[in-house]
C-alpha cells in the first residue's frame, strides 16, 4: 500500500459517525488494513463481530463523503507540512498506543520524536494563585537542569497549561501541547505566539480534523491524550471539579504516576488536590526530587551555573523594563499609552523579554518586571 493509502483510508475512517476509536481498530485488525472497510459490502460488514446491520450500513452510506474529506484534509496537511500519524506507524507515540481509546490518527505540528525522552504533563487550574505559578516555573526549571531528554506536556489552556509551556520555553526544553480543536486554529488565539514557538520547539498535537471548534466536549476527550503521552501527571491547583481531574482520572486508568501540590485546607485552589492525595488517587509532590526518584530516573550531576542566554538587552527591552519598575503592575493597553507603542510591537516584545526572565504576565493582560 501506498503512502497515500495508508492516511487516506484511516482519516476516511474518522470520519464515519459512529465509528470510534475502539470500533475502528477491531474493524482494522479483521481487514489488515483501514482499506478493505471502503470496499465491502454491508452484508459483508454486519458479520464483523460487534459491528451489526445499523452500523455496517452506517458505513456504507457515509463512506464516500468521508473519503472526499480525508482528500481535503490531506490535501491541506501537505500545505501546511503538518503530518497525520496512524497508530500502526512507528512513530505513532507508543505510550498512548497502550490506551485502548487513543485516536486511530492524530495530527502533529512539531519537530521532536513523540517517542523519546521522559514525557511529564503540567495541568492545573485556569485561575492559578501567583503559589501555583511560581511552584510549576521552579518545578520545570529544576527538572530542566536534573533530568535528560526532558519534555513538558500540557493542553496550551490558560493558566497552569500556559505556566507550563512558557517554564519550558524559557528553560530551553521541548513542549508539546495538545489541543481540542483542528490545527487550523490556535485556541484561545492569545496563546498563538507560544503555539508556533512550541511547533518549532516541541509540537501542537490534535486527534481532531482542520475546522473542529473547540467545544466543550472536545477538551474532556483531549485530556486522555495528555494523560496516555505522559510517564508522569503532576496537578498543580484544581478545584474539587475540573479537567485537571479528569486528567488524573484518565491517568489512573492508563497506570500512570499521578502526582498532586498539596495546599492549604480549605484552599479552593487546592481542593482538587488535597482530595486526590487523600484518595491515594496521586502521591504528594513538592519538589523534583519526589518525582525523580518515584520515576526511579536518573537525575544529572549539577554543573556549574550556566551562563545566562541572554547577556544584554535591547533599547526596546531596557525602555520596557524601566517604564514597568515605574509601576507595582501595568494592563497591557495602559503600557501602549505609557510608550506610545503600537500594541503587536509591544506584546512580541513581552513575550520575548517573559521567556527570558525579566518579567511576568498576570492574568488580564497585566505585565510586571520581576525584580
Amino acid at each position: 500500500m501506498d503512502n497515500e493509502s495508508s492516511l487516506r483510508y484511516p482519516i476516511a475512517l474518522t470520519f464515519i459517525k459512529g465509528i470510534g476509536p475502539i470500533s475502528a481498530k477491531n474493524l482494522i485488525a479483521f481487514f489488515g488494513s483501514a482499506e478493505p472497510i471502503f470496499n465491502e459490502s454491508a452484508h459483508a460488514l454486519e458479520k464483523i463481530p460487534n459491528i451489526g446491520t445499523s452500523l455496517a450500513n452506517a458505513i456504507v452510506s457515509q463512506r464516500e463523503a468521508a473519503l472526499e474529506r480525508a482528500d481535503t484534509e490531506m490535501d491541506y496537511l501537505q500545505k501546511q507540512h503538518i503530518r497525520a500519524i496512524v497508530y500502526t506507524d512507528p512513530d505513532y507515540p507508543f505510550r498512548l498506543k497502550e490506551c485502548d481509546d487513543a485516536p486511530i490518527v492524530i495530527y502533529y505540528d512539531g519537530t521532536i520524536s513523540l517517542n523519546d525522552g521522559h514525557f511529564v504533563s503540567f495541568v492545573g487550574t485556569r485561575t492559578p494563585t501567583d503559589y501555583g505559578k511560581s511552584w510549576c516555573y521552579a518545578m520545570i526549571e529544576d527538572l530542566a537542569v536534573k533530568l535528560k531528554n526532558l519534555v513538558i506536556i500540557s493542553g496550551l489552556a490558560y493558566g497552569i497549561d500556559i505556566t507550563a509551556h512558557k517554564a519550558a520555553l524559557k528553560n530551553h526544553i521541548p513542549t508539546i501541547g495538545v489541543v481540542a480543536h483542528g490545527l487550523d486554529r490556535i485556541y484561545p488565539a492569545t496563546h498563538t505566539p507560544i503555539g508556533n514557538k512550541m511547533a518549532q520547539h516541541g509540537g501542537i498535537i490534535s486527534e481532531y480534523p482542520i475546522g473542529t471548534k473547540p467545544d466543550k466536549p472536545n477538551f474532556v476527550q483531549r485530556n486522555r491524550i495528555i494523560a496516555g503521552m505522559s510517564d508522569a501527571i503532576v496537578i498543580v491547583e484544581s478545584a474539587a471539579r475540573g479537567g485537571a481531574l479528569l486528567t488524573a482520572d484518565a491517568g489512573n486508568l492508563y497506570n500512570r504516576d499521578v502526582f498532586a501540590l498539596p495546599g492549604r485546607v480549605g484552599d479552593l485552589h487546592s481542593e482538587g488536590c488535597n482530595m486526590l492525595i487523600k484518595q491515594n488517587k496521586a502521591l504528594l509532590i513538592e519538589t523534583s526530587d519526589d518525582l525523580i526518584k518515584i520515576m526511579n530516573w536518573e537525575a544529572t550531576q549539577p554543573t556549574a551555573a550556566q551562563p545566562t542566554l541572554f547577556s544584554s538587552l535591547s533599547q526596546d527591552e531596557q525602555t520596557i523594563l524601566m517604564t514597568l519598575r515605574k509601576f507595582d503592575s501595568i494592563q497591557i493597553n495602559l503600557l501602549t499609552i505609557q510608550l506610545k507603542w503600537p500594541v503587536e510591537k509591544l506584546f512580541a516584545l513581552l513575550l520575548e523579554m517573559e521567556f527570558k526572565g525579566l518579567i511576568r504576565s498576570l492574568p488580564g493582560n497585566v505585565y510586571q518586571a520581576i525584580h
